[in-house]
């Protein structure tokens, strides 16, 4: 069994494709499919008008891959709330819920805008980004 130390500086060094799934997320909804969505609070930088964040979701039904079944992800993208649309930078699906068994990763050469479908873990991030801030 690994120790928590060495645990956390191979997620720290990015070893293990991100921070595990409970590190220093906030949940901020669920999708369509009831999916909960987290987002890793210190991921979030804001300039030029844009948010870039990293955002997790588990699957409550895991999805068939070959291999076995995926129960998690991790998405980095650029969100611009003017225009209502995101841009994926990086993805990540793991075969934990706890999303520490990278299963794959894929980071996008040229990370085009479009408009997440309703309910989609992009749609669930970009409002909760981009909400009016509390009086």
């Amino acid at each position: 069994m690994m120790s928590r130390t060495l645990v956390t500086g191979l997620a720290w060094l990015g070893l293990l494709g991100g921070a595990p799934l409970a590190a220093q997320t906030d949940s901020i909804g669920v999708t369509s499919v009831g999916n909960p969505v987290f987002i890793e609070r210190k991921s979030i930088k804001r300039a030029d008008g844009l948010i870039t964040a990293a955002v997790r979701a588990r699957f409550l039904k895991p999805v068939k891959a070959p291999g076995g079944d995926l129960k998690a992800s991790r998405t980095i993208a650029i969100f611009d709330c003017t225009k209502r649309v995101i841009a994926v930078k990086e993805n990540w699906f793991y075969w934990d819920e706890r999303g520490t068994r990278q299963a794959s990763y894929k980071k996008v050469g040229q990370p085009g805008f479009s408009s997440p479908f309703k309910g989609s873990l992009p749609d669930v991030a970009l409002q909760y980004l981009c909400a009016a801030p509390p009086k």
